[in-house]
């Protein structure tokens, strides 16, 4: 892979030392990536208090990475978990809960979640750090992610800056509090749930377009495609989504590969679950707020007879 040169002498931002945070990474057998992304928050023009980076029952050659590391910055932490049961998209936020722990009696202003296979800007916290002061109901934040599909890095064509992704976001952490930190959910989706819950309490959350956030592994990597997309369905139904705008959203997806079947097969996910009459994920007031502002971004749904209050429990009976 290609190295990043860390500058011996760093440009020092004043807003470090008013705006101070800390970060968290959960990282499963990141060998091939992880050293990418520690060079990348070592080149920043302002570093982290604190980094923990949990290896979460990795086998391969991470944990020797991030040590290695960890001796010439004291600032990151390596914490080693071990694990019997198998890996699921709770157990990250599960490692993330593990890396908040040591950060007791640390005071600082915001906390992030990193991945593990993330490449930054120099100045991508400093720019973060600069948005939260501008707006002081700035909850969380991020950039936009780019993949390589073959072509350099692209925008993800359904990035938004309504919807922060977790990959590389920062947190204030009275919001952070409010939220109740990252929850561990079934079908993952812990970055949705946690701005949803945000914007409940009155934060803004927004991701800003400039910021590039550079993913080495394609999202949904790690698993086969259409299993994801049953999965995704499913994620959708367990937070209260419309089956209007489910339809919609599965329309969307046509762009992604493999195409049609994408679409189709998120689609059967969400049906399975409605059909089964699956245990909601979320409380009543989070899936009524979320279909509030799922009606106001469809006309069809935003014009039709049905009253905006009408809970999800309503709207859910056959």
């Amino acid at each position: 892979m290609d190295t990043l040169i860390i500058p011996e002498k760093r440009h020092r931002s004043s807003i470090g030392a008013t705006h101070k945070y800390v970060l968290m990474t959960a990282a499963y057998n990141e060998a091939a990536n992880i050293e990418r992304t520690i060079q990348s928050v070592v080149a920043q023009t302002v570093r982290p208090l604190k980094w923990v980076i949990v290896s979460d029952n990795s086998t391969d050659q991470t944990d020797q990475i991030v040590q290695s590391y960890a001796e010439k910055y004291p600032f990151i932490r390596l914490l080693r978990v071990d694990r019997n049961a198998g890996h699921n998209f709770g157990a990250k936020v599960l490692a993330l809960r593990r890396a908040e722990k040591l950060f007791d009696g640390i005071d600082y202003d915001f906390i992030g979640n990193l991945d593990a296979d993330i490449s930054l800007d120099g100045r991508y916290y400093e720019e973060l750090l600069e948005h939260f002061e501008r707006d002081p109901k700035l909850g969380i934040t991020s950039g936009f992610v780019h993949e390589d599909h073959g072509n350099g890095f692209r925008s993800r064509w359904f990035n938004s800056v309504a919807n922060v992704p977790h990959a590389a976001q920062l947190v204030r952490r009275e919001c952070y509090r409010a939220i109740d930190g990252y929850a561990v959910l079934k079908y993952g989706g812990e970055d949705w749930y946690a701005q949803t819950c945000a914007k409940m309490r009155g934060w803004h959350v927004e991701a800003f377009p400039q910021l590039e956030v550079l993913h080495h592994r394609h999202t949904g990597g790690s698993t086969h495609p259409l299993r994801s997309a049953f999965r995704l369905g499913r994620l959708d139904y367990s937070f209260g989504t419309g089956l209007v705008f489910e339809a919609a959203k599965c329309a969307r997806k046509f762009r992604d590969k493999p195409y049609v079947l994408a679409g189709v097969t998120r689609l059967l996910g969400f049906a399975w679950s409605l059909l089964s009459r699956e245990e909601r994920a979320v409380s009543r007031e989070f899936a009524d707020f979320l279909r509030q502002e799922q009606r106001s971004r469809i006309p069809l749904l935003k014009s039709s007879p049905l009253p905006q209050n009408q809970s999800v429990a309503e709207m859910d009976k056959p």
